[in-house]
């Protein structure tokens, strides 16, 4: 079987070639840029991944305490809303025609838990946009 050659690509010079020193120090300058670039994006990539778990970990505590403050404020409404059927069943029993006084009662009560039920939910909004 014949052999078969290769024709020769030209190739550009590689950077070894002797080169002038003007050229040479340009070269290292460049190269020099090149991998201080390097090291900064990986220094920025650390810094990122260091500020992105910090971030998570605070928005876990924020979210948990959230959760806390809610439940507290829901349990506080839910007794509120207790009261207030027992108020809203004593009263019929016993007010024989006062229904003034049994209306009275039961707006004090929805007033202060319609007033927490929105401070909760302002709440909420707050975290949610910071």
């Amino acid at each position: 079987m014949p052999k078969t050659t290769r024709k020769k690509v030209a190739r550009p010079k590689s950077p070894t070639a002797p080169l002038s020193p003007e050229a040479r120090l340009a070269y290292t300058q460049v190269a020099s840029g090149l991998r201080g670039l390097g090291q900064s994006i990986a220094e920025l990539q650390q810094t990122l991944r260091h500020a992105e778990r910090r971030i998570e970990a605070d928005a876990r505590t924020r979210i948990l305490a959230l959760r806390r403050e809610a439940t507290v404020q829901l349990r506080a409404l839910q007794i509120r809303q207790r009261d207030l059927a027992r108020v809203l069943r004593n009263l019929t029993a016993a007010a024989e025609g006062s229904w003034g006084e049994i209306k009275q009662a039961a707006d004090v009560i929805l007033a202060g838990a319609g007033h927490t039920a929105r401070a909760i939910v302002e709440r909420v909004r707050l975290a949610l946009r910071t």
